[in-house]
Parts: C-alpha cells; sequence; structure tokens
C-alpha cells in the first residue's frame, strides 16, 4: 500500500500534533488512564488490533521491499498510528536507497 506522500503528510502532521499536544496536557500514561471506562478501554482495545495489524503489514510488506522495519515497529509501540504513518511516508526514499546500493 502507497498512498501519496501529501495524503499521508496531511494525516501525519495534524494527528502528531494532536498527540503531542494531548500527551503535554496529561502526560504520556494520562492516555491510558483516560481509557479507564468501559466504552475507553473498547477503543483502546481497538487502537492496540489495528496497530497489531499494522505492524503484521509493515513486517511483511519491509521482508518483501528488503527495508529496515525495526524503527516503525518501535514507534508504533510508543506513539500508537505515528509508526505506520512514517513508515508510508518513507516508503519511496527507502526503497529507492536501497535500489542505488544495490546496483
Amino acid at each position: 500500500m502507497h498512498l501519496p506522500r501529501p495524503v499521508v503528510l496531511a494525516i501525519l502532521i495534524p494527528f502528531a500534533l494532536y498527540s503531542t499536544y494531548a500527551v503535554a496536557q496529561i502526560g504520556y500514561f494520562g492516555i491510558f488512564a483516560s481509557h479507564a471506562h468501559i466504552a475507553g478501554m473498547q477503543v483502546l482495545v481497538d487502537l492496540v488490533i489495528a496497530c497489531t495489524l499494522a505492524m503484521v503489514w509493515m513486517w511483511r510488506d519491509a521482508q518483501s521491499t528488503g527495508r529496515t522495519v525495526w524503527p516503525y515497529l518501535l514507534a508504533t509501540f510508543a506513539l500508537g498510528s505515528v509508526g505506520p504513518l512514517l513508515y508510508l511516508l518513507l516508503a519511496r526514499q527507502q526503497q529507492t536507497a536501497n535500489t542505488r546500493a544495490a546496483a
């Protein structure tokens, strides 16, 4: 899956800014504490499932394209959707670098 860079940036930048604001307001662990009720926990579980699926996809895509996946997996663990968004954003740059190195 390769989205156009402007689309990825249009998602990543506002989301990263909003996430930074949220962490500044309530702290990193405060985000998890805010999901203490049943509806919030459902959202958190849904996010974990979605991020896990994204990590599986990144892992398989990285194996087939020769990309390094570890930084994006770690970013996903620490920052949620930021990891897969960065993976998509930097896909073509890293593939071009890998192609040049192989030549």
